[in-house]
């Protein structure tokens, strides 16, 4: 069997891919090292490609000799020269102490150390504590460990590899392991046609800055939001929006830290340079904290006048109500919603049981069952008829193989962008064709990744069920709600739905046990579905043993 045919090598084939598919797309974001780095991989022998390969794909940098043993490559040691010769991998480096007990057993390190330990029964994480405050030098693997009969190999190139696998992906969350899961059959993703210039990542400034965002976000993570830290992440503006909304997310979560510490002024400039939906309602919250309740009130104002979303217009209406009574103003009277049909429950409690699930086995009827889907079947349900438009091939939408979804989804243009294509799959809700068409999508798209279809929750059972008792009228206001603010309204809905097929009805159910109050998101979806005629009751539970 040729090693390019050997599936052994399956790591290696998809590597290889990856890099041939960044060659091609990206080659004007590269510089000389990356240049220089595919075209002397592509130029090296297959054990060699394959060891690097797998110690990239390995959590960390330092790699004993004895743990790099894979049948397929043979000896690590000689496929290793090539790597080190070309400064991608380093022998022997200088390890500290922390990073040495990370390669070793506990009782090779009792061997190593023996006279350094006072209690041998420690866990290793207490050795170190021991050995640290005796050893404050970097040594050579051999020299920490001279009786070991083992070398040490580091990747050097760590860096590039990131830089590599964000032009590809896009991203940093998503690992080289993506196409084993893809080989495997775990994950499948729809086939996009999309341009060779399609991509997140449009000039080499753009992977830099992501980069800086990235380091920025590890700092603060540590637990540092210092002023140096937010003026760092604050240097400029970013024309790519993808970026941008990073940015904007990173100094909004340094805001909701520098909140919780009370460092209230900071917060509120961090806030207002952050841009992100939600930044102006916690100002809001910050200047009424601080007693700065007329600020306060104009900006509330601002807001109702001109919301970003449902659920800033009603935290905003909220708090304006609040804060007009601390400066005696007048209270603008709002309409409240009809409330929603109240069910009182008091149940036996199950201990393997939810309370949705407890409530759900009460329902149940064999001419009217019950199904537990909260977020997931609406969802579904516009996820498949609308499942042309969700995967256009709209510019900077898809960029590579492994996408579960558009990446501009939870932006305001998603929408917008797409709007003629919505129309003409929400339409087939008023000519009737709607029914066919999901079922269609269905069975042609079973498994494939989406950001809205539940495979694991829609069976046919349940499919057919919902395409019996839901009203069109009913399906088409939800899908337009969706769309709307995705973010926002693809959570707080009911958590269980009820039919009655034979009477071609439904009705939906919220489920509260004992303590437990409505949320916001539920409060909006609530009012939504009265506003629409929707039957939704709101259950609340009592334990009968309480």
């Amino acid at each position: 069997m040729s090693f390019s045919s050997d599936p052994r090598f399956y790591y290696l084939h998809n590597f290889q891919k990856a890099l041939a598919w960044i060659g091609e797309r990206h080659a004007d974001l590269l510089n000389a090292r990356e240049q220089a780095f595919l075209q002397a991989f592509s130029a090296l022998e297959g054990p060699a490609q394959a060891l690097l390969v797998r110690m990239i794909m390995r959590k960390g940098v330092h790699f004993r000799a004895s743990k790099l043993n894979y049948e397929e490559i043979g000896c690590c040691r000689q496929a290793a020269l090539a790597l080190i010769a070309n400064g991608w991998v380093v022998r022997d480096a200088a390890l500290h102490l922390h990073e040495l007990l990370t390669l070793l057993r506990k009782d090779e390190v009792l061997d190593c150390f023996a006279d350094r330990i006072s209690d041998r029964r420690a866990r290793k994480s207490d050795l170190l504590e021991q050995l640290a405050a005796q050893f404050d030098q970097a040594l050579t693997f051999g020299d920490w460990c001279p009786t070991l009969d083992d070398a040490l190999y580091s990747l050097a190139i760590d860096d590039l590899s990131e830089r590599l696998r964000l032009m590809f992906f896009g991203n940093l969350r998503q690992e080289w392991s993506e196409f084993v899961l893809a080989d495997l059959g775990i994950f499948r993703y729809e086939s996009v046609d999309f341009p060779p210039d399609s991509r997140a990542l449009r000039c080499r400034e753009d992977v830099d800055d992501y980069l800086h965002l990235q380091r920025c976000r590890e700092v603060f993570e540590t637990g540092d939001a210092s002023p140096a830290l937010i003026a760092c992440i604050d240097t400029r503006r970013y024309d790519n929006p993808y970026i941008a909304e990073r940015r904007a997310k990173l100094l909004f979560r340094i805001g909701q830290h520098l909140e919780r510490c009370a460092d209230f002024e900071q917060a509120l400039e961090v806030y207002a340079s952050s841009g992100y939906g939600a930044a102006r309602q916690r100002q809001i919250r910050v200047l009424e904290r601080t007693m700065r309740f007329q600020e306060a009130f104009e900006l509330a104002s601002q807001a109702i006048s001109a919301p970003t979303s449902d659920g800033e217009l009603q935290l905003a209406q909220r708090a304006g109500m609040r804060l007009a009574r601390q400066l005696g103003l007048p209270i603008a009277k709002r309409s409240k919603p009809p409330a929603p049909a109240r069910l009182d429950l008091q149940l036996p409690r199950l201990p393997s049981l939810a309370v949705e699930q407890r409530v759900q086995l009460h329902l149940q009827r064999n001419e009217a069952p019950v199904h537990y889907v909260e977020n997931t079947l609406i969802c579904s349900l516009f996820g498949l008829l609308c499942w042309p438009a969700i995967f256009a091939a709209v510019p900077g939408a898809f960029f590579h193989p492994f996408q579960h979804g558009p990446a501009d989804l939870l932006t305001a243009d998603f929408y917008p962008r797409r709007r003629a294509l919505f129309a003409t799959c929400l339409a087939q809700l008023e000519d009737g064709s709607y029914r066919d068409s999901i079922r269609q999508t269905y069975r042609d798209k079973f498994g494939i990744q989406s950001p809205f279809v539940h495979w694991g929750v829609l069976s046919e059972a349940l499919l057919v069920q919902a395409l019996d008792c839901l009203p069109a009228a009913h399906l088409l206001a939800w899908f337009r709600r969706l769309l709307g603010d995705i973010q926002a309204n693809r959570a707080g809905m009911p958590d269980l739905i009820q039919f009655w097929p034979e009477e071609k009805r439904y009705r939906m159910i919220e489920v509260k046990g004992p303590g437990d109050r409505l949320q916001d998101n539920q409060r909006r979806w609530l009012a939504f579905c009265a506003q629409h005629g929707m039957p939704v009751d709101v259950c609340y539970v009592q334990w009968a043993d309480a």
